[in-house]
């Protein structure tokens, strides 16, 4: 089904959205468990209504004059560069905060830093050692507020990930047929996967070593989500046999922030047999891909001839960032801005001009 921007999915937002204005009750995006199939697949939709639009130059400035406070705990590449590109290219500005600069829950509460961004600009964007940084910012801000990562989950690379999976999925299958296989840590990144595939009504597959699985948790929301959606999720320590009738492979780092003493005993648990080499890629079948969200530690959890095989989709990922930051942040500050008309606009031109015009003439 064609949609237009104007006639669905700006409409649609206003349903959605329990109020319409800077301060009237804002939908934040925590985390996909948060949102049905439905709104993800709109949020999707939309984020691909831009993407074309993008590829012939003509990005609509959706977000004129918004402003975007962007917060990093921690460094960052992609997701950086995609939220402050989109929305320079929306028409907005993004105002990089890094560690240090601001009170964030340091000689500020973490209420007051909320709500003064709130009141300064459109939307808080944030990277965030703890989830719990991010709730709390949820839980007092005023405007939307975006998840760029935490330790325990990364939902923006999640909807990325279904995205370029769509735009590769094998001749004759549709979204709900597709098998994914997931080798490697419990990361904040498998958490998000493992929520959005198993929402859209995938199969799911998760190979580790025991110690390194999905907790019991994450496989409980994983098997209700899949109830509803019809999907499947699989927890195993044999990677082959996870690989084996899968239409993607992914992978991710084996160790991140703060478990850098954990490196030696990780390497050991997942080396050789949960890399994704060669070998391991040759298991699966012949029109599969090959997913990593980056960084990557190469030769590590994958190998260069597996990375960069023709298969390989990774930059296509890292591109579809940028068009993923856009749908978003359409998505959830569109509604809540001002849309003033060119007369309301002239308006108040002509009253400031006349008050400096006057200020000026009695000056001389």
């Amino acid at each position: 089904m064609i949609y237009r921007v104007e006639e669905h999915f700006l409409g649609h937002l206003s349903i959605n959205l329990l109020g319409k204005g800077k301060y009237m009750s804002p939908r934040h995006f925590i985390d996909t468990q948060d949102f049905s199939k439905q709104e993800l697949l709109d949020i999707i939709e939309l984020t691909r209504l831009i993407k074309a639009a993008d590829k012939q130059g003509c990005t609509p400035h959706l977000l004129k004059d918004a402003s975007l406070a962007m917060i990093f705990e921690e460094p960052s590449t992609r997701t950086r560069v995609s939220f402050e590109v989109a929305m320079t290219e929306l028409g907005g500005h993004a105002l990089y905060l890094k560690p240090g600069e601001i009170h964030l829950g340091v000689r500020e509460s973490m209420y007051d830093t909320a709500k003064v961004l709130s009141r300064m600009c459109d939307a808080i964007f944030a990277r965030t050692l703890k989830h719990e940084t991010i709730t709390s910012l949820a839980a007092y801000a005023e405007v939307p507020v975006i998840n760029g990562l935490t330790d325990y989950n990364h939902p923006t690379q999640a909807v990325c990930d279904v995205i370029t999976m769509i735009e590769h999925v094998p001749a004759g299958k549709q979204l709900e047929d597709l098998r994914v296989a997931f080798i490697g840590d419990a990361t904040n990144v498998l958490s998000s996967l493992m929520s959005v595939c198993t929402k859209m009504g995938m199969h799911f597959i998760h190979a580790a070593p025991q110690k390194y699985q999905a907790p019991a948790e994450w496989q409980a929301w994983a098997l209700e989500n899949c109830r509803v959606s019809g999907g499947s999720v699989l927890i195993t320590d044999d990677p082959a046999a996870a690989v084996q009738d899968a239409d993607f492979i992914y992978t991710d780092l084996w160790w991140w922030v703060g478990q850098e003493d954990q490196i030696p005993e990780r390497r050991a648990a997942f080396m050789p047999t949960y890399q994704v080499n060669k070998e391991l890629f040759a298991k699966a079948p012949a029109h599969c891909k090959f997913m990593h969200c980056l960084p990557a530690s190469r030769g590590v959890e994958a190998t260069d001839d597996v990375m960069d095989h023709p298969r390989s989709i990774i930059f296509d990922q890292s591109e579809n960032r940028l068009h993923t930051e856009k749908g978003l942040l359409v998505y959830f500050i569109y509604h809540h801005l001002q849309h003033p008309s060119d007369e309301l606009r002239a308006f108040h031109k002509g009253r400031i001009e006349n008050f400096l015009n006057a200020v000026l003439r009695d000056s001389r």
